[in-house]
């Protein structure tokens, strides 16, 4: 049987992970170690079990969630101060530490971030490791394809067994607790189209366009011509299959084109959470490509998951578990440098509104589904073990992130001056 998604599981290979030879060094100062986390965790608080039976709580002065964690290996210690959330990672997956509920580990965590300093990010040579590891999978024109590939090529089949009906794989917005799934991805969608003011016979383009989702909609119910752009094969060969079922292949054209080299103009760009793939290096070009794009006064809707400006000096600096298994060569936004960027290529940044809390329920229900989907025998065949719990742990991992208030996703809008400009760039 063919293996599926080992490429993710052994993504791994040439990041530093801590522990093994190195655990012995570190010993003697493990429960210091634990008394600076207890230092730094200002809210909330971790109810451990250590590796000797003893029981200690980290934390508990001021109010946040409650956590309870077993450390059953001081290891995952060694790994948290050596790599960071890469080490975390490595240690949960070979059992060195258990939680029944890990999302209020994560969560805990960032929402102590500052207090925590670098108590849970890689340090001296590991850090270098793990950045030029993660340097070297940056979205230059050939790797981007590559890297789009290891995440979204993982099969149709594989992500129609748990997203909902839609495809749509970005956060959705609620209107109403009881309010379904499918119905909150397509609220998402017609908040991010009514930014555009779109007129019927007008001309979008749509940067990273999933399944076809936003273009479907946007063809259909506002009588707009859409462009798509997107690398993956899967998702093309889906949103293709897709407009031609709904009659709307004259309306809506798929092409595999990087965002780099979309020629002509149009009225209006959408993008949903796409940039955080770009990678830092490439901001610039991803937003000149944005004002090359537009009509002067055009407007860009774009949806993008930031993480506090606060926490992304740090945050940049270092190869994050998500960085390492899940989507190489990205980078959450800062959102004060993308501004600044944005502007600087003509683009006016308007009316943010951040939906922070309507992602970590997504990504509870995105987990929900996925348990269900594994229980039930509906994923494709090939998947193991390793794999199903990779994937949960980063479904808890964003969530934990979400629910801290550390990571947010927000739609804006990017309006182009009306002098127009040339959007020069790089990349």
């Amino acid at each position: 049987m063919l293996q599926r998604g080992k490429h993710l599981v052994g993504a791994d290979r040439g990041f530093a992970k801590g522990g093994g030879l190195f655990a012995p060094l570190f010993a003697g100062g493990l429960n210091r170690l634990i008394d600076r986390v207890d230092r730094g965790i200002k809210e909330g608080r971790i109810e451990a079990t250590l590796p000797d039976g003893s029981f200690r709580i980290v934390g508990g002065r001021g109010e946040g969630p409650a956590a309870i964690i077993h450390l059953k290996s001081w290891r995952a210690m060694v790994r948290l101060v050596v790599s960071g959330s890469v080490g975390w990672y490595v240690a949960w997956a070979r059992g060195e530490w258990t939680s029944p509920d890990p999302v209020k580990i994560f969560e805990i965590f960032l929402r102590n971030a500052p207090s925590l300093g670098d108590t849970g990010r890689a340090k001296g040579p590991w850090k270098a490791v793990n950045w030029l590891a993660h340097r070297l999978r940056a979205n230059g024109r050939k790797r981007a394809r590559r890297n789009i590939a290891h995440h979204y090529d993982l099969g149709n089949d594989f992500y129609a067994a748990w997203l909902d009906p839609s495809m749509t794989y970005s956060s959705a917005i609620f209107h109403a607790p009881t309010q379904t799934l499918e119905r909150a991805q397509e609220s998402k969608i017609r908040l991010l189209l009514d930014r555009l003011d779109l007129q019927p016979g007008q001309r979008l383009l749509e940067i990273g366009c999933g399944w076809g989702a936003l273009a479907e909609i946007a063809a259909r119910d506002y009588g707009v011509h859409v462009t798509g752009l997107t690398l993956s094969e899967e998702q093309k060969a889906w949103a293709d299959a897709r407009l031609a079922k709904a009659g709307l292949s004259d309306r809506a054209d798929i092409r595999l084109t990087d965002y780099r080299d979309v020629e002509g103009q149009f009225d209006a760009v959408a993008s949903v959470e796409m940039v955080e793939a770009v990678g830092r290096e490439y901001w610039p070009a991803y937003l000149q490509a944005i004002a090359r794009a537009l009509k002067p006064g055009g407007k860009a809707a774009i949806q993008l998951i930031s993480i506090r400006d606060d926490l992304f000096p740090r945050y940049a600096a270092n190869a994050d578990f998500i960085q390492t298994y899940i989507f190489p060569g990205g980078m959450l936004v800062g959102e004060a440098e993308f501004r600044r960027i944005g502007e600087e290529a003509g683009l006016a940044w308007c009316d943010r509104i951040g939906y922070g809390a309507h992602y970590a329920q997504t990504l509870g229900i995105w987990r929900s589904r996925y348990d269900e989907a594994v229980r039930e025998g509906r994923l494709p065949d090939g998947f193991d073990e390793a794999f199903h719990n990779l994937w949960r742990y980063y479904l808890m991992y964003c969530e934990g992130g979400f629910r801290s208030g550390g990571i947010d996703v927000a739609q804006v809008t990017l309006v182009k001056d009306g002098l127009g400009t040339d959007g020069g760039g790089h990349g």
